[in-house]
């Protein structure tokens, strides 16, 4: 499987015998024990499997490798029976395969079989041809999830890949752009994404160049495919929407993922990888209108040998960030203040918005006035559970309340302008002052600026906006503090992962809502998102499909992150930091279906485990066994908010949202 155009590389030089034992886990002298070495006791239970190479020796083609194999507990387990060496690979320098192409794995063996040596350690025998030993080694192991010998202990899957000289030292030579962590602030640290394989690692050793060249399909290298799958330039894989979700998130941000590593982090070496070493192969996976060979929307050139000679690393890297870097120090350019009061007597609601820059200086309105494209309010009632639908018919009296305070450059209708800030008055707000959860009124803000990239310019034809920090105020109408919604579960930092900092929500119906920590807020210690403003929107009844959509938030972004079930992979840990049970008892009735609603609990659950789908055992009749109601009537569902009894049983953590307590 070796290519010829490797094999006589100069580099590569007659391998004589190496052998070396590895210090660390397994490499004493077994006395008996001494948890987790040879000769210790062994794991009776294997909740986490560790592995590590603690011996290779190479001679004449063949390599022989150990894996030794602990639990959570560093006991060595014995009798596994599903390990292989997935493969054994070595790194081929920077320019070894021709000038201007980048360093790359190879693979030179690969083993299903081993020897159980009873004491926690698997020798391997791997023949590897063209071992080089002035070369990186890889060695990519995987125990799929099984059992012991004795058919009875459950094993976890685990993948680990280990690089090291041949010597067994420090690897010299490296390849790692982009850390494993990276990826999982979006993706799940154990769900596959594609095929069974969760790690980075293994990804990139399968995916290598001189692999994708032997099959005739380039795109399927990994520099070229990682590119692909989060840009939709260019249509790839099962499902043609996947690049397309992705590229909404990562926006054409190459930092999203070639972050600069922190000073005393080593393990990133190579990360200035994607400036310094500019290949078609890498380039042609985004810009898909240009064929190198061929000369079309670029030069023509054979190969990767004078793309360094233009593309330089710093001009790389402004190109490929200037669009970003300006957006994110636009949005940082601007703030809000905003208030809202309510007049106890009228129940109207006045709204003062003033725009601010990045020192908190008041900036004049007037002359901002032409620069806005949008700046919207939304007002609602009861945080926690908002009384105020899309529309106000048939279960509400009232329909929140929506005003633009200026679109297009232009005041909306009964807007002033007033001691330098945007004014308006509401109509009467639903506000009780009873001390219940309706005595607050909220409004969510979001400004829209016009711009050329850089700077906010007078809205035009052909004039785009951007999306600006968005704002969130309360009242009440008495001096009793307001009330917010329970945010305790999600840690604000969670969605900034995925999302950034300068992600402009629902931008083109709206003004575009970005993430920022004017949103947030200190509750415990913590930072938590203030989504008290979307529910301004997503309320019980839905918004503007009611509940055809499953709109109400409880449900909405739970559906909407099921799409993304490749990356989450059902992980609850990925957005939330705790469940806030308690916040069922200041909910009711969610509409699930056009004209019908479930019970809080009923809903919530019912957002990711469809009733009636074939992957899931909860049904209808469960529902209702326990007090809930499922696509039934307003009035009922709402009272049932009180009766479902699903927590009496269901007793939901964020690692394990299936535990159940009789």
């Amino acid at each position: 499987m070796m290519n010829t155009k490797y094999s006589k590389l100069a580099l590569l030089v007659a391998s004589g015998a190496l052998s070396v034992a590895l210090s660390g886990c397994g490499g004493d002298d077994g006395n008996p024990g001494n948890p987790g070495k040879p000769g210790g006791p062994a794991a009776d239970s294997v909740a986490a499997l560790n592995l590590d190479v603690t011996n290779v020796s190479h001679d004449a083609g063949t390599s022989t490798i150990t894996v030794f194999a602990t639990n959570e507990d560093d006991l060595p387990v014995v009798g596994l029976k599903s390990l292989e060496i997935k493969k054994v690979a070595q790194l081929i320098p920077q320019g070894a395969t021709g000038a201007g192409n980048p360093s790359s794995w190879q693979v030179i063996g690969a083993q299903k079989t081993f020897t159980d040596n009873k004491d926690g350690s698997y020798t391997f025998a791997v023949t590897t041809e063209g071992f080089d030993p002035q070369l990186t080694q890889r060695y990519n192991i995987i125990a799929a999830a099984s059992t012991l010998q004795d058919g009875v202990t459950p094993v976890p899957r685990t993948e680990y890949t280990e690089d090291m000289a041949s010597d067994g030292s420090d690897a010299r030579m490296t390849r790692n752009l982009v850390s494993e962590e990276t990826c999982n602030t979006c993706h799940s640290d154990d769900k596959a994404i594609y095929h069974s394989y969760t790690k980075l690692d293994t990804c990139i050793t399968c995916h290598n160049d001189e692999w994708a060249a032997d099959r005739g399909k380039a795109h399927v290298a990994f520099s070229h495919l990682v590119h692909n799958v989060h840009n939709s330039n260019k249509a790839w894989g099962r499902d043609p929407n996947t690049a397309e979700v992705a590229h909404a998130i990562v926006k054409d941000n190459c930092q999203t993922c070639h972050i600069q590593p922190a000073d005393d982090n080593h393990e990133l070496a190579d990360w200035e990888n994607w400036t310094r070493i500019p290949t078609m192969e890498t380039c042609s996976s985004c810009h898909t209108d240009i064929d190198f060979k061929a000369g079309n929307g670029h030069p023509a050139q054979s190969d990767n040998s004078n793309c360094i000679a233009c593309h330089n690393a710093s001009w790389t890297e402004e190109i490929h960030l200037s669009k970003s870097t300006d957006k994110r120090n636009l949005i940082n350019s601007y703030g809000l203040e905003s208030s809202l009061s309510i007049d106890p007597q009228t129940k109207l609601g006045t709204i003062s918005v003033g725009i601010v820059d990045a020192t908190g200086k008041a900036l004049d309105a007037q002359q901002m006035l032409s620069q806005i494209q949008q700046l919207e309010t939304i007002t609602n009632v009861g945080p926690n559970f908002p009384i105020m639908g899309y529309n106000p018919a048939p279960v509400t009296d009232y329909k929140k309340v929506s005003k633009d305070l200026v679109k297009g450059g232009v005041l909306g209708e009964g807007v002033a302008i007033a001691d330098n800030k945007f004014v308006w008055t509401t109509t009467a707000l639903p506000v009780t002052t009873n001390g219940s959860y309706t005595d607050t009124a909220f409004s969510f803000i979001g400004l829209g600026l016009c711009n050329d990239g850089k700077t906010a310019v007078d809205c035009g034809a052909g004039i785009d906006f951007t999306g600006m920090k968005a704002d969130l105020v309360f009242a009440t109408a008495t001096d009793a503090a307001p009330s917010m919604r329970h945010t305790d579960s999600v840690d604000y930092a969670t969605c900034m992962e995925c999302h950034g900092d300068s992600f402009d929500i629902h931008k083109g119906y709206h003004a575009g809502f970005v993430m920022s920590d004017q949103l947030a807020r200190i509750v415990d210690g913590k930072e938590v998102v203030g989504v008290d403003g979307c529910v301004s929107c997503h309320t019980p009844h839905g918004t503007y499909a009611s509940g055809k959509n499953r709109g109400a938030l409880e449900m909405k972004l739970h559906k909407t992150h099921k799409a993304f079930h490749d990356l989450i992979g059902g992980d609850c840990a990925q957005c939330h930091n705790d469940f806030n049970l308690d916040s069922f008892k200041v909910k009711g009735a969610l509409a699930t279906a056009a004209g019908l609603y479930s019970s809080p609990i009923a809903a919530t659950c019912t957002s990711c485990h469809e009733i009636g789908s074939p992957y899931v055992s909860l049904t209808e009749q469960h529902i209702t066994d326990f007090g809930g109601i499922y696509n039934g009537d307003y009035v009922e569902a709402t009272q049932a908010a009180q009766t479902e009894t699903c927590l009496l049983c269901h007793k939901p953590t964020v690692a394990n949202h299936g535990a159940v307590q009789m």
